[in-house]
């Protein structure tokens, strides 16, 4: 399926549970910190569905034949990589390479866990089929994902198992024939207000005794259990776009999600009470590169813009000839 705008920002409506200052926010789409942020993100969508740009910015399912993303792809190839490159920047451009979580982003990450199947087949072949099938959904779906790895601020001398609230960090507190019940908190979910489901995993270094925090699995926005705190919004409160063009429309929000006693089934668990998988998923697989090589290509368009300010400014004052000037905005 090729996404567009408006089934994108209809999918955003669906009951999540939102808090902005204290506040319940009761339509992201509407609400004044993420409305601007989610119409630009419905533009990419929008973008990628316009005649012009679909054999670019699409290919084919493998699966469903369907056109889907082009930020799906697995390029198997130097052509296909490249072609992905120059997707991947057009759509940087349409945010001047200022949202770092776009769509793009952890489809990439999920991409690189599947490129290294291999490792999580050794590992455990019903976790690897379950990695595979998601993949497939969320491709065929042209879902927006987020991802929250990081552990919330603590002591930082001792473990998650070691500290004195055993779930201030997100664990698994059961599991049954159905799935792994999730409960704690995690960080840093930029973006995570406004995409469909995020994945739940782990980066800092686990020690013996926390296996129960050595899991990665995918979480609907809006499933039962799942809280987003939100930090203060930078868009909310600003007067017009031409004031602030760039707060006011490409804030994605970073969020705290607790996770309160949330049910994941074993077909979206993909790494489970396992220390030596939970590290090996970021360093043996191409999830790293991957992510970095669409993070690479958002931050190439970004000191673009920068640059071109940098110029604009520099011709506006009449010193874009002065030596020093030109020696600056050269380096």
């Amino acid at each position: 399926m090729t996404r567009n705008g408006q089934h994108y920002l209809d999918s955003l409506r669906d009951g999540r549970s939102v808090f902005l200052d204290g506040q319940v926010v009761d339509d992201v789409t509407t609400h004044p910190a993420f409305a601007q942020a989610a119409k630009s993100v419905a533009k990419l969508y929008d973008y990628q569905c316009e005649p012009e740009h679909i054999e670019l910015m699409t290919f084919e399912s493998p699966t469903s034949g369907e056109r889907v993303s082009r930020c799906w792809e697995l390029p198997r190839n130097y052509k296909q990589l490249v072609t992905r490159r120059i997707a991947l920047t057009s759509w940087a451009e349409l945010t001047c390479g200022m949202m770092g979580r776009s769509p793009d982003h952890v489809a990439s990450v999920l991409g690189g866990l599947v490129m290294g199947i291999d490792l999580f087949k050794q590992y455990d072949e019903n976790r690897a089929a379950a990695l595979l099938d998601y993949y497939d959904y969320a491709r065929d779906n042209d879902l927006y994902l987020s991802y929250v790895i990081i552990n919330p601020q603590a002591d930082k001398s001792k473990g998650p198992s070691e500290q004195p609230d055993k779930y201030l960090v997100a664990a698994i507190c059961d599991e049954d024939s159905e799935g792994i019940t999730v409960k704690g908190s995690k960080m840093l979910g930029t973006g995570a207000a406004i995409s469909n489901e995020v994945m739940l995993a782990g980066f800092q270094v686990l020690h013996e005794g926390d296996e129960p925090y050595a899991f990665t699995a995918m979480v609907p926005i809006n499933a039962k259990g799942v809280k987003l705190l939100s930090r203060r919004s930078y868009a909310a409160n600003v007067p017009s776009t031409f004031d602030y063009p760039l707060s006011s429309l490409f804030d994605e929000n970073d969020a705290v999600i607790y996770f309160d006693e949330v049910k994941i089934p074993w077909d979206r668990v993909f790494i489970h009470r396992d220390i030596k998988m939970a590290q090996a998923q970021w360093r043996q697989t191409r999830s790293h590169v991957h992510q970095n090589y669409q993070c690479a290509i958002r931050l190439m368009v970004k000191l673009r813009f920068l640059l071109g300010i940098a110029r604009k400014i520099a011709e506006t004052n009449a010193i874009i000839d002065f030596p020093q000037v030109k020696e600056t905005l050269g380096e």
